[in-house]
């Protein structure tokens, strides 16, 4: 059976535009997954601690066999890959990939919550995913548009990418 599943990307660390672009190629290249749409990739300044390097964002929607567990292992190994050290708490990182959303599913385990617990209130989320499902929501908060309306984006730099 086949699912959507989005994934929110940011890295700020060792070329975070081109650790970025590679993580999309690899979760295409991922097993029983599909690349469906990739949003630009944004600039925006560190949630938490501001004594580290602003962050590239973007956000994957992936086609996917794979169960919500078994994707996210598969993307902790893509982190671990790219070198990921978990340091403190939103502190700086090579590469991070979250689970954002899983079809409309609500999934609360040790491990993993689904919607992702915060990405309602993270502009670097929202406008990225809105660009890729303008009319997508949020289970449990709402339509992604109308939640940009609260929130703010004025830290986010469309970031222009040259291959």
């Amino acid at each position: 059976m086949s699912h959507i599943a989005y994934i929110g990307l940011g890295s700020n660390l060792e070329n975070p535009v081109q650790q970025l672009l590679t993580a999309l190629t690899e979760l295409d290249q991922l097993d029983q997954c599909q690349l469906i749409a990739q949003s630009s990739l944004y600039s925006s300044k560190p949630v938490g601690p501001q004594d580290q390097p602003d962050f590239v964002n973007a956000v994957a929607k992936l086609q996917t066999e794979l169960t919500p567990l078994v994707l996210l292992d598969r993307l902790q190994a893509l982190e671990q890959s790219h070198r990921r050290i978990r340091e403190r708490h939103w502190g700086p990182r090579t590469l991070d990939l979250d689970l954002l959303l899983y079809d409309d599913d609500f999934i609360t385990n040790p491990r993993l919550t689904v919607p992702h617990a915060h990405m309602h209130e993270r502009g670097f989320v929202l406008l990225p995913l809105q660009e890729i499902s303008p009319e997508i929501s949020i289970p449990g908060k709402g339509l992604v548009t109308e939640i940009l309306h609260y929130i703010g984006t004025d830290d986010l730099q469309l970031l222009t990418v040259t291959e």
